[in-house]
């Protein structure tokens, strides 16, 4: 197994199956949905950042998962996008396996921060529980985000927001 920078030839199977995942995480506890809860659009936007880089996991040649980032070398105050684990590859680790690598190839960030929606616990416990974030804020109706407009994808969706702080 290997973290490697997402290539072209891998972009579309990447995409889907980071769908995949975040449509499951969705459909676990609300039930079937025909929306698509996470559009390509979004994920468009995020790999066009500036700072932005992108990594898949693949052993052989099957992704087994993946994740984007934004990288501020100036403030060493990251952003984890996204980080998903393919549906079939879920429960074995993959996903402590990718942040790991991520950790070990920025070792002198000194803050993470991510979000996930309120209701996926399991996102929550894999933050709080296995790479030792902590939650630091819940945005809502009565607290939102001030940096989303009424554009932004996850205006308007409670969010738990997560942040770590690196040791030195």
């Amino acid at each position: 197994m290997a973290l490697i920078k997402l290539q072209d030839k891998d972009l579309a199977e990447f995409k889907r199956l980071m769908q995949e995942s975040f449509q499951l995480g969705y459909e676990e506890v609300f039930g079937k949905s025909d929306e698509l809860i996470l559009p390509e659009k979004d994920i468009d936007e995020c790999l066009n950042k500036e700072n932005c880089h992108a990594y898949v996991l693949k052993d052989n040649h099957e992704i087994l998962g993946g994740a984007v980032v934004e990288i501020n070398e100036t403030t060493q105050h990251n952003q984890l996008d996204f980080l998903f684990v393919n549906v079939h590859s879920q429960n074995k680790g993959i996903g402590q396996r990718i942040w790991s690598e991520i950790e070990a190839l920025y070792p002198d960030m000194e803050i993470w921060e991510t979000c996930t929606p309120y209701f996926d616990k399991r996102n929550i416990h894999f933050y709080v529980n296995r790479l030792g974030f902590q939650i630091v804020e819940f945005y809502n109706g009565k607290n939102p985000d001030e940096d989303w407009d009424e554009n932004h994808p996850m205006a308007g969706q409670e969010m738990f927001e997560f942040k770590k702080i690196m040791k030195k």
